[in-house]
C-alpha cells in the first residue's frame, strides 16, 4: 500500500504490472468516464465497491480507512487484493 498525501491523505495499493495489461483491456467496456474502471475488492474477508484510478500507465486502488481498519492492514503493508469485473 501506498500513501498519497494530497488535499487529504489517500491510500492505495498498486495493481501489479502483469494485472494492468488485463484491466487496460477491459477498460473500454467497464469504464464511466476519465478511464476509471469499476471493481470489487476484497482484502481477507472484507469486501467493497470502488474504482480504479489510471496512473502512469497503471492502476491504483483506494482503500478506504474504514475497509482497511476492517481488514487489519496499514499503510506500507503488503497486502493480497482481489479485484472482480462486472460490465455495467
Amino acid at each position: 500500500m501506498i500513501e498519497w498525501r494530497g488535499p487529504a491523505p489517500y491510500v492505495f495499493a498498486v495493481v501489479p504490472p502483469d494485472v494492468v495489461d488485463l484491466v487496460h483491456d477491459l477498460a473500454s467496456e467497464l469504464t464511466y468516464g476519465w478511464g476509471v474502471v469499476p471493481a470489487g475488492v476484497t482484502i481477507g474477508d472484507v469486501r467493497w465497491r470502488t474504482s480504479l484510478f489510471p496512473k502512469d500507465g497503471g492502476y491504483l486502488v483506494p482503500l478506504r480507512t474504514a475497509e482497511r481498519r476492517r481488514a487489519g492492514v496499514e499503510v506500507g503493508d503488503v497486502v493480497h487484493v482481489t479485484l472482480t469485473f462486472d460490465a455495467p
